[in-house]
């Protein structure tokens, strides 16, 4: 695996990266990427995994009417360890909304 970067991150940051990509009009998937894509560029890390829970105003306003649908993507980048079953642990930890195997 690649060299450790020794930078670390406070939890305020990660959301303001979040906050100022999701200010614009978007689909999740590309939100999703674009957050990894700069935290990738400015940590520099050996590997990556952004999971973005969102709920959807067009799903609980108007429409379906579920005000508590939640929709989950994720992105990976770099090198992150090749282990069975860490695909799973990675939505298990985040508390995946749907409960089902991916």
């Amino acid at each position: 695996p690649p060299r450790r970067s020794r930078k670390v991150v406070g939890l305020s940051k990660l959301a303001r990266v979040a906050n100022a990509f999701a200010r614009r009009l978007q689909i999740q998937e590309r939100l999703t990427q674009q957050i990894a894509e700069s935290l990738w560029k400015v940590l520099q890390p050996r590997g990556i995994r952004v999971v973005l829970e969102c709920t959807h105003m067009c799903m609980s306003m108007r429409g379906v009417q579920q005000p508590r649908a939640v929709t989950a993507t994720r992105t990976e980048l770099g090198w992150l360890p090749p282990e069975p079953g860490a695909y799973n642990r990675g939505w298990e930890q985040v508390g995946c909304p749907c409960g089902a195997r991916h």
